[in-house]
């Protein structure tokens, strides 16, 4: 299956500035696990060793929350969008 990961500002820096990327994959762990064989160590920043998504990131297929669906093993479909949001923090 072809999804888009879309990748916020603060990943870009190791997707060569790219702001969506296309892999071919049936989950999400599966779509997490190529975008890091596309672009080794950007894995780290969203996943926790053992896989789990760090608290602090949200992952969405389509808009809906990954939490509310099945974690990383939410499957995807031809033509889902994947997107990575990482918790802001600041302001008063």
């Amino acid at each position: 299956m072809a999804v888009t990961i879309l990748i916020p500002a603060p990943l870009r820096r190791f997707t060569e500035d790219r702001t969506a990327v296309h892999v071919e994959a049936k989950t999400v762990a599966e779509a997490l696990a190529k975008l890091d064989e596309l672009y080794p160590g950007i894995r780290e920043r969203i996943c926790e060793p053992d896989g789990r998504v760090r608290r602090f990131v949200s992952i969405f297929v389509n808009g809906k929350d990954i939490r509310s669906l099945q974690g990383v093993e939410t499957p995807l479909a031809d033509g889902d969008e994947v997107g990575i949001i990482p918790a802001m923090a600041g302001g008063r």
